[in-house]
């Protein structure tokens, strides 16, 4: 079985089905999804989600996107809401250079009250960083040398350095969709070469469907192609990387456990 472990469940590109995008997960061999927060105005919508299924689990944080609409976020305001067991991560968060819907200068300390949180809770931290390799890496180890966190590089598109980088921090890396891209030899010698217990698989749906399904809405049940292309790209089986990134999932997020017929 997979895991999932960047889905946004809460997307209006589920409003219609949601019920019925889960249970395609499921049949597809996806036993467990983690559900991710993009706002804090998301937060009832998402635990909604996460509450009624047992084998989903959530996070919370915000996007760089809207951190121009939270300039004061604190630690302490996600470390409270990081409380209940449902939560196992602190993010989605980061630096995004590409789009910048919110300017840098605020990017940068809403990402810092969300480092601070992961390393007072000990949760991971869920990163989005494009075009924002070198920032991310400087803030990265910066922080680290005042109290250790644990990365998470999610929907992985930068360069080596900053793989090695989280690697060398103890942190993981989320490959998503876009290792069957085309376009994506540097990402797929990325996912090559990473150590084979610090790699997970991810959708981040209903972004970036995989091909085969380019074109198309993205849903958790499509984590299986990710997980082909990525077994073939390592030479492995199926099998071996199912249970290599559930394993992996399942270790970084400790609070996040199998349980009854799931596990």
């Amino acid at each position: 079985m997979f895991v999932d472990s960047h889905v946004n469940l809460h997307s209006d590109k589920y409003a219609e089905d949601l019920a019925e995008v889960i249970e395609n997960a499921r049949t597809a061999g996806v036993g467990w999804m983690l559900t991710i927060s993009d706002k804090l105005e998301s937060t009832g919508a998402i635990k909604e989600i996460a509450d009624a299924h047992d084998f989903i689990w959530r996070s919370v944080g915000v996007h760089p996107h809207y951190a121009k609409d939270y300039p004061d976020l604190t630690a302490a305001q996600l470390i409270e809401m990081a409380e209940d067991p449902k939560v196992v991560g602190i993010g989605e968060c980061g630096l995004d250079f590409h789009y910048e819907y919110s300017e840098r200068d605020i990017q940068t300390p809403v990402f810092k009250a969300h480092i601070d949180a992961a390393s007072e809770t000990g949760l991971p931290l869920i990163i989005h960083t494009r075009n924002a390799d070198d920032a991310t890496r400087e803030l990265l180890i910066e922080e680290h040398g005042k109290g250790a966190f644990t990365p998470l590089l999610h929907c992985y598109t930068g360069g080596p350095e900053l793989a090695r980088t989280a690697l060398d921090l103890g942190g993981y890396i989320s490959f998503s969709g876009i290792i069957t891209f085309k376009n994506a030899d540097d990402i797929r010698a990325i996912a090559r070469d990473a150590p084979v217990d610090r790699i997970i698989i991810e959708t981040d749906c209903p972004y970036l469907a995989p091909v085969p399904m380019r074109g198309r809405r993205c849903e958790p049940a499509h984590v299986v192609h990710v997980a082909e292309k990525l077994a073939d790209i390592r030479g492995v089986s199926m099998a071996d990387i199912a249970a290599a990134t559930t394993d992996n999932f399942f270790r970084l997020f400790s609070r996040a456990a199998p349980t009854g017929a799931d596990a």
